[in-house]
């Protein structure tokens, strides 16, 4: 509704404004220093806007040393106890969101966002870093970061077999979608505790394996009997995670097909989720034992993330064979057999052979479908055999009632 250069410099004035009051009120505390406040952010922000204005960007690159001599004077110059870089690093940020606000204001005003809610949560942040997370975990994510920024962009994105259904750079993908989720879990077991972090491990275990997740949990229930209603809330939880799985791998593989098993996705994820929920309400008086994660478990699981890659490849390749082989049906058959094994990797062999053109969309969902049902047969066996009849009754009826939801869904 506005043009590019009003917004520009609203967005330029609002950055300031928002930055500035968070220096503003951490001023109010005497041991504190801080290069500036409301006011001084609010002008370097339009001071940087309004260098956007002239031709060129001299006048940006001066103004830009000017601050730089500020920031310089302001740190020589405290006398804190504090004597970070933070305060006047931000003011230097505020005047290059302001100059970048009349040039992308929407991103600048992300990037203004973001840099003042990491201002608001310092003390959660470095109480999350240095009381939370231990030196293992720090290198586990720094693993993930280079995984991601480094090894993922060198994988070529082309197909290398004579299939020509093998690529490394979806493969890859699929694998640091893996890592990520996993050590997102792990983290969230150890920051929320025992009571609440169980259910949060199952649902993250069940994006890496919803049948170990509910072996696992059913272990736990079999050797505390008291933890039977809130065990088999995280197993229902690790069937949520298989939902949203779904949406997740086929966004990666074919986003075509997303479409088709959104609502479908959506009744497997909210039946079991319901069903946790009310599990966990009735176990909330339950003693939890803080012994839920072995001391020596990692925030990545590299040997598992590899595993699945390994088994989409091979499910992938033999789905093209069979459907080579005996058509269409042969890699429909394929995909719902490996299902028992392994829901995510027949959900992405479906989809990765309907981009290909293998199959057509209706057959991929259909295949996904009989793969997830495979593969809910293999979950309430594993509970049974986990933990027993009673542990395998609260399982039972929340994973039929989703499938017979899906199943409506994709016939009407």
């Amino acid at each position: 509704m506005l043009s590019d250069t009003i917004a520009g410099w609203l967005v330029a004035l609002g950055i300031g404004l928002l930055i500035g009051l968070e220096r503003e009120r951490r001023k109010l505390d005497p041991s504190f220093g801080a290069a500036g406040g409301v006011r001084t952010h609010a002008v370097v922000a339009l001071s940087g806007a309004l260098a956007m204005q002239f031709t060129g960007l001299l006048l940006v690159a001066i103004g830009a040393a000017f601050i730089g001599a500020l920031v310089v004077v302001a740190y020589w110059r405290d006398r804190s106890p504090d004597t970070g870089v933070t305060s006047e690093v931000t003011l230097f940020t505020t005047y290059l969101l302001g100059a970048y606000a009349t040039v992308q204001p929407a991103l600048a005003a992300a990037i203004g966002v973001i840099v003042a809610l990491t201002l608001v949560l310092r003390e959660a942040l470095h109480r999350f870093v240095s009381r939370t997370l231990t030196q293992r975990e720090v290198l586990d994510l720094m693993l993930l970061a280079a995984a991601v920024l480094v090894i993922l962009p060198l994988l070529p994105d082309r197909t290398i077999d004579a299939a020509g259904v093998v690529n490394l750079r979806k493969v890859g993908q699929l694998t640091v979608l893996m890592l990520g989720i996993n050590a997102l879990g792990h983290v969230a077991l150890r920051a929320l505790g025992p009571h609440r972090g169980l259910p949060v491990a199952g649902f993250f275990g069940g994006f890496i394996s919803s049948v170990a997740t509910i072996g696992a949990m059913g272990a736990k229930a079999r050797a505390a009997p008291g933890l039977l209603d809130v065990a088999a809330a995280a197993a229902l939880c690790s069937s949520v995670a298989t939902g949203a799985q779904v949406v997740l791998v086929v966004s990666v593989a074919n986003p075509s097909l997303v479409k088709g098993w959104l609502l479908p996705a959506a009744l497997m994820a909210a039946i079991p989720a319901v069903a946790a929920w009310w599990l966990w309400r009735r176990s909330a008086a339950a003693q939890i034992g803080k012994d839920v994660e072995p001391k020596d478990s990692r925030a990545l699981q590299p040997f598992h993330a590899l595993g699945f890659s390994v088994t989409v490849t091979a499910m992938t390749v033999l789905a093209a064979w069979l459907a080579l082989r005996f058509g269409d049906s042969g890699a429909q058959v394929g995909i719902g057999v490996g299902g028992f094994v392994d829901a995510h990797s027949a959900t992405a062999s479906a989809a990765v052979l309907a981009a290909r053109g293998a199959l057509s969309e209706a057959q991929a969902l259909q295949a996904i479908f009989w793969a997830l049902c495979a593969n809910t047969l293999t979950k309430l066996v594993i509970a049974y055999a986990a933990a027993g009849n009673a542990y395998l009754q609260r399982l039972l009826w929340p994973h039929l009632a989703m499938l017979a939801a899906a199943a409506l869904v994709l016939l009407v």
